[in-house]
């Protein structure tokens, strides 16, 4: 029975190693925060692990449980997430490429806002987690094929905005 348990904590070590640090990040572009990031992702793997131990390991239903838990806090706190350089750990030695990066930093993050809640997370879940279009669309509820072109569509929406169009 010991050798089953140690088994068993190893397959979900090696599964936890695998996805850590891509569900990070993708928990980081939800959140802003990596704080809120860090302990979202704590929660992820523990109720992953409580409910879901006897199954086959699934970084598309690791994503999933992340993704409703960003939703039930953006539920529970219904307040924007603002851009902070110390928060993020941003420091330069050289105030001129520090204010380039932020400069572009803040572009990026107004253009980003200007999208809605759904482009946001369909870009996140496509730039941060590693999954195919397929498991994105079993996360989302949405078509394989429905994902590819609202994938598209934001791209090119978030290149216009970028360029200062719309």
């Amino acid at each position: 029975m010991e050798k089953r348990y140690v088994d068993r904590v190893e397959t979900f070590q090696t599964f936890y190693n695998e996805h850590r640090d891509r569900l990070f990040g993708y928990l980081l572009r939800k959140t802003g925060s990596p704080h809120l990031a860090a302990d979202i992702m704590q929660e992820s793997f523990t109720r992953y692990l409580e409910r879901y131990r006897d199954r086959e390991r699934s970084a598309a239903l690791l994503f999933r449980i992340s993704r409703n838990l960003v939703v039930d806090q953006v539920r529970k706190n219904r307040a924007e997430t603002v851009y902070d350089d110390e928060l993020h750990g941003y420091r330069s030695d050289n105030p001129e490429s520090g204010f380039g990066v932020r400069e572009e930093t803040n572009r990026m993050l107004a253009a980003l806002a200007r999208l809605d809640e759904e482009e946001r997370d369909l870009l996140a879940l496509v730039v941060a987690s590693g999954l195919s279009y397929r498991e994105i669309a079993g996360i989302t509820g949405l078509s394989e094929a429905n994902i590819k072109v609202k994938i598209h569509r934001t791209r090119v929406r978030l290149k216009m905005l970028l360029k200062g169009e719309r």
